[in-house]
């Protein structure tokens, strides 16, 4: 049975390093006190915030892992701009802020303009698209330190004080909606890597895919497959809770992205502050490359669940009244989502699996 763990990604470790590293990051708030810049406490939030005054600015950084040497490796690079700017503006948009800013860095083995060109076009479709700049990055060629290469980004955004998401009116009895992914975005791609090398061998970006090839239609290969865009939620999130200086038409409560950790690990993060739990009994169904990656891996429902997005790459929790408009504003921005289940008391996580091992079934998590 392959697991996240099995695969070289100990996630526990992760989350003991991520501790660490915010503790120490706290010794520094000190030094703002009363000034400018003070940051807000937001222990494990998706973005950090400082007071600027009449509003916040956020800051958040990540990067697209090893999704890109997948891209490296068959040398297709023309949505990796999107799976890049995803990761860091749908973080920043988890507490209602417009991202103004996406700067980043390119740490490569060996500086290949050609391939440059293809990864920064792509980075600034996406932005365009988002209403984001680029003021800037770095590119740094280190043949003896890195392998392939890195590419990581800052997001930078703006939020009114009186319009920040901070989780605190969570209730029993909100709705939780889904916003449906066709694919991994840029997470959990060192189990997929370490089933597809294991079932196919070395060349196994090149196998054809076909559980999902529709008649007459080109089958793609797994690497195609894999590499499916990410779509970035934040201009549809915004047309939500309004950008900055716009009225807010929706009352998001709180703002989950499905990132490292899949569903458990990041809805639990904007339901500890209410030690509320969760019950997901209408998930939609995986996209079809996740349920035969488990299948080939041997991958269990409730491991999916916590490496993989299984099909939900972001969580919306808002008043039961106001699903209705939610979804309606959703669709006219052409994100797909649903309803996936409601706020509970209890402080755990249930949810009916759509897996492939276990379908229908309970899988409970703990917060």
């Amino acid at each position: 049975m392959a697991t996240y763990k099995e695969s070289g990604v100990n996630i526990a470790l992760g989350d003991k390093s991520s501790e660490i590293a915010y503790n120490e990051a706290k010794k520094t708030f000190a030094g703002r006190k009363n000034k400018i810049g003070e940051p807000l406490l937001m222990e494990g939030g998706f973005t950090g915030a400082i007071d600027m005054g009449d509003y916040y600015l956020v800051q958040n950084d990540d990067g697209i892992g090893s999704k890109f040497q997948i891209a490296d490796e068959i040398g297709k690079y023309e949505t990796s701009g999107y799976d890049l700017a995803a990761m860091v503006a749908d973080d920043a948009v988890c507490v209602g802020a417009e991202c103004l800013t996406i700067s980043n860095t390119i740490d490569t083995e060996k500086v290949d303009p050609e391939k440059i060109e293809k990864m920064m076009k792509s980075l600034s479709r996406a932005c365009r698209e988002q209403k984001i700049i680029i003021p800037g990055g770095e590119i740094a060629e280190l043949p003896s330190m890195v392998k392939g290469t890195i590419w990581n980004a800052t997001a930078i955004g703006i939020v009114e004080k009186k319009k920040l998401i901070m989780t605190r009116d969570v209730r029993p009895g909100d709705a939780l909606i889904g916003l449906y992914s066709k694919g991994f975005r840029s997470n959990g791609f060192s189990l997929v890597r370490y089933i597809l090398k294991k079932n196919f061998g070395p060349r196994w970006h090149y196998k054809k895919f076909s559980a999902d090839t529709k008649r007459g239609a080109k089958a793609k290969t797994w690497a195609e497959m894999v590499l499916e865009p990410t779509q970035i939620y934040h201009n549809a999130v915004l047309a939500l809770v309004g950008r900055f200086g716009e009225k807010r038409k929706i009352n998001v409560k709180g703002i989950a992205h499905i990132t490292g950790g899949g569903i458990p690990g990041n809805l639990s993060r904007i339901l500890k502050k209410t030690r509320t739990g969760a019950i997901l009994d209408n998930l939609p169904e995986p996209p079809k490359m996740m349920l035969e990656l488990q299948k080939l891996g041997n991958v269990s429902d409730k491991e999916a669940y916590k490496v993989w997005n299984m099909g939900v790459g972001m969580i919306l929790c808002v008043s039961k009244r106001e699903t209705k408009k939610a979804l309606q504003i959703l669709e006219q921005n052409n994100v797909q989502s649903q309803i996936i289940g409601y706020v509970v008391s209890s402080p755990k996580i249930e949810l009916i699996s759509k897996g492939f091992f276990k379908k229908n079934q309970k899988l409970i998590f703990t917060i």
